[in-house]
């Protein structure tokens, strides 16, 4: 959000921006501001449709249904809708919360030519990722190369925006590449931002972030879905890192293929402090059916490493999707306590998002209808493996403090 509304402010358009959740009185903060500054454009970033939990999950776009409505309520600009979570299901989010049109993709370029046009009253039809019912416009979203153009938010508008308890520590999320080409079986992150890996440049990384810490920012957490990919320009990033001398923390997500010991190195002395190892799996077997271009030796050979250097780790289990059967759970459970990492997520039944292959296959199965959009939280979990599924995890966290579900 406050990427697009630097992008708006600098094409010369006032901008007012507002973070709700870090409001306990949200709805009528948000009526306030609206009649105080009587926008003619109410853009509204929809991060996340639900919890991702199978067991009992909260359906999250009820919330922003009442944030459309409060729009509705005290203004007559027309919404538009953006964000990852809307970019999954343009078109269904767009008619489920009654918005007048919606942005797929990254919003910096299209939101700006967006308003541009509605200022002078021209054609919308070319605008890359618009969606607009009532024009019956339904863009492909641009995928733009040269992320430099899209400038880094003021630090100024980010400390107004953030409001945390005076004991808490901020991890500012910061984004060095978009895209994903791995083509993990799961994962939407190619729907939201393609399948090609584009980088900013890292000179212009680093006077970021050298601008944030002077601001007071200390803590960042890379979001980047593979940190150390390229591994090139991993290590670029951490040599100018050590060079600008910081002093901050920070952490990542680490791809666990392919992980070198002189970038763990370089990490750990450019302030790394904790890593996200997406392992997913501890069985071969379950790793290849979600094509990941690893394996458990590889996973093994990164948790060792980052275990020498000092940089704590989190490991992630998807467990219950295709191909899994008790032997592989029991596998993947045995697996990862061998690593003994400092904090373990295990996650049962996988949330199925659109055009990925396990939603191709839970259709051709017939455990989800073709017809289904998705919208409605769906969950893959391997026939017949559910109840005993449940209950092993169960036990299996009883005895593990560090362990969460």
């Amino acid at each position: 959000m406050a990427f697009v509304a630097r992008a708006a402010e600098d094409a010369g358009h006032e901008v007012s921006q507002i973070n709700l959740m870090a409001d306990p009185e949200a709805l009528t903060s948000l009526a306030a501001r609206i009649r105080m500054i009587r926008p003619d454009i109410i853009g509204i970033s929809v991060r996340n449709i639900d919890d991702q939990v199978s067991l009992h999950p909260r359906f999250l776009l009820e919330a922003v249904k009442q944030v459309v409505a409060a729009c509705r309520q005290n203004s007559k600009a027309r919404i538009v809708l953006g964000g990852a979570g809307y970019s999954m299901f343009p078109e269904h989010v767009l008619a489920y919360l009654g918005a007048d049109m919606g942005i797929q993709g990254e919003g910096e370029h299209a939101f700006v030519t967006l308003l541009d046009k509605i200022e002078k009253g021209r054609d919308l039809s070319a605008i890359p990722g618009l969606h607009h019912a009532a024009q019956g416009i339904t863009n492909l979203p641009d995928i733009n190369t040269e992320l430099d153009r899209f400038l880094f938010p003021e630090p100024d508008r980010l400390l107004t925006s953030l409001t945390p308890a005076s004991d808490e520590i901020i991890w500012l999320p910061f984004q060095t590449r978009r895209g994903c080409p791995l083509n993990c079986s799961y994962c939407s992150t190619a729907l939201i931002e393609g399948d090609r890996t584009r980088m900013r440049s890292a000179r212009s990384v680093i006077d970021a972030l050298s601008q944030y810490s002077s601001a007071g920012f200390n803590h960042f957490f890379f979001v980047d879905n593979t940190f150390n990919l390229p591994p090139g320009y991993a290590i670029d990033l951490c040599d100018r890192m050590i060079e600008a001398d910081l002093g901050i923390s920070w952490r990542c997500i680490l791809y666990p293929g392919k992980v070198k010991e002189e970038l763990v190195e370089k990490m750990a002395s450019s302030g790394c402090v904790e890593v996200s190892l997406g392992m997913e799996s501890g069985s071969d077997i379950i790793l290849k059916k979600m094509n990941k271009q690893f394996r458990t030796e590889d996973v093994r050979h990164a948790s060792e490493l980052l275990k020498k250097y000092g940089i704590r780790r989190m490991g992630f289990l998807l467990l219950g999707g295709p191909g899994e059967t008790r032997q592989t759970v029991m596998e993947s459970l045995k697996f990862t306590d061998s690593l003994e990492l400092e904090m373990v997520k295990v996650t049962v039944g996988i949330r199925v998002y659109p055009n990925t292959e396990i939603a191709l296959h839970a259709k051709q199965i017939g455990a989800l209808s073709v017809d289904d959009n998705l919208l409605s939280p769906r969950f893959y979990i391997e026939n017949g493996m559910e109840a005993w599924l449940r209950k092993t995890v169960q036990e299996w966290l009883k005895d593990r403090s560090n362990w969460i579900n």
